[in-house]
């Protein structure tokens, strides 16, 4: 049984574009909670504002760059019994925002944690994407560094599920051009921009496509969803495989040099290796 003088941690999730998809309880949560953390705590006194809460709880900052700092002292808040709500600048905290430090702590002195459900630019970009969303995985950002981000994209080119990322405006073109480089041109793919707010737009199409459009310049929030890998599209290894697969994708449309780049890619061989023997006379 909980005892009702026990510390509560609560993690609530914000709108990620409109007020008006503030979660039913969000507004109570901030009004009667004893502490909150806040990412920008700016944009907090924005949300209570607009939701026409007055806080009468003590509001902390709690971003990337203090929380392993700060997690003791809000770790000793629950401990003596208030409670704690954690709210970070849009979506559930924890989700590729602060929160999990503080969770992992709460849980380790058996503080009971809780959460208020709601918005998720993960879950909204998957069901608007139109690609499968029965399986899926969340890959966060990619590493800024061009080497890192490509042993990251590597490792998931044979990932079967559908991949979800968040990325900065700025660098969505060279994500989308790595992951066209680890992935294929063709891999369906669908950037979700500014979710859910007055200039959302969902574009949909083949990486390679996307690395176009994207070109142009991107602005506001993006997630990028990409549809996972197909077990059926990989093909052996052997010489002869790896030549019908060279004239099975140049049949579809690639040149002779992309189609070379994909089966190599699809095996899993070099593409020196694919290239010699595409060029060589089968014995």
């Amino acid at each position: 049984m909980v005892d009702p003088n026990d510390g509560v941690l609560v993690l609530a999730a914000t709108p990620i574009g409109r007020i008006e998809d503030a979660p039913p309880r969000l507004a109570s949560e901030l009004a009667t909670a004893d502490v909150i953390a806040a990412e920008d705590t700016r944009r907090l006194r924005r949300l209570t504002t607009d939701l026409g809460v007055e806080i009468k709880g003590r509001i902390v900052s709690y971003f990337e760059g203090n929380e392993a700092a700060r997690t003791p002292t809000l770790l000793a808040e629950l401990l003596d019994g208030n409670r704690v709500l954690l709210v970070t600048d849009a979506g559930m905290p924890s989700v590729s925002d602060p929160g999990y430090r503080l969770v992992a702590a709460a849980v380790e002195k058996d503080v009971r944690v809780t959460a208020v459900p709601g918005p998720s630019a993960v879950l909204t970009a998957l069901a608007v994407s139109g690609l499968p969303v029965d399986r899926f995985c969340f890959e966060g950002f990619l590493p800024r560094k061009a080497g890192e981000r490509s042993r990251r994209l590597a490792s998931l080119a044979k990932e079967e599920r559908t991949m979800v990322f968040f990325e900065a405006p700025h660098r969505t073109e060279t994500a989308l051009a790595a992951m066209r480089d680890a992935f294929g041109d063709g891999r369906p793919a669908a950037v979700c921009r500014e979710l859910t707010k007055t200039h959302e737009e969902v574009r949909r199409g083949g990486l390679a496509e996307l690395v176009d459009w994207a070109a142009e310049g991107v602005r506001g929030e993006v997630t990028i969803v990409v549809t996972g890998a197909d077990p059926s599209a990989e093909i052996g290894n052997d010489p002869d495989s790896l030549r019908a697969a060279v004239a099975d994708l140049q049949a579809d449309g690639l040149t002779k040099k992309e189609a070379i780049a994909e089966a190599a890619k699809r095996a899993g061989v070099p593409k020196r290796e694919v290239y010699d023997l595409v060029h060589k006379p089968a014995e």
